[in-house]
């Protein structure tokens, strides 16, 4: 019993939820930013509507799929849990994903812009694709 309470305060305390400016931050560091044409205000959007900056974000798909990290990559085409078929298109474990340390969720988003565009995120399509997305980076100096 005691060691599940100490596996789940340790899970809790190595969640990450970013603040807007720190993962604005973050995301240039990576590289991410400006990467094929794509702003830093829409990776901002993009990742406070898939995930609300949380890098422990976990989302189960109806298709019995399942979103990880930050950005919301699929274990189904993108990273692999080990469970589920994969194309493991990233070569990466989702568990990576899952990293307060953005830079492996930076380095396959770039695999995925690179294959599908940014389009390849509902969150996108449905929040910031046509919108004045500047005000995400507004005021983080960057």
């Amino acid at each position: 019993m005691k060691a599940l309470v100490f596996l789940l305060l340790l899970a809790v305390v190595s969640a990450k939820q970013y603040e807007r400016c720190e993962l604005a931050r973050a995301i240039q560091q990576t590289g991410l930013a400006g990467y094929d044409g794509i702003s830093l205000g829409n990776w901002l959007c993009l990742a406070k509507h898939e995930s609300n900056y949380n890098t422990d974000a976990i989302d189960h798909d109806a298709d019995g799929s399942t979103d990880y990290g930050i950005f919301q990559i699929n274990d189904r085409w993108w990273c692999s849990n080990g469970q589920f078929p994969s194309a493991n298109g990233c070569g990466i474990s989702c568990n990576e994903l899952l990293s307060d340390n953005i830079w492996a969720a930076a380095q396959c988003a770039k695999v995925i812009v690179r294959q599908q565009g940014i389009t390849a995120w509902v969150a996108w399509r449905a929040y910031c694709r046509g919108q004045d997305v500047s005000s995400y980076a507004a005021g983080c100096g960057l």
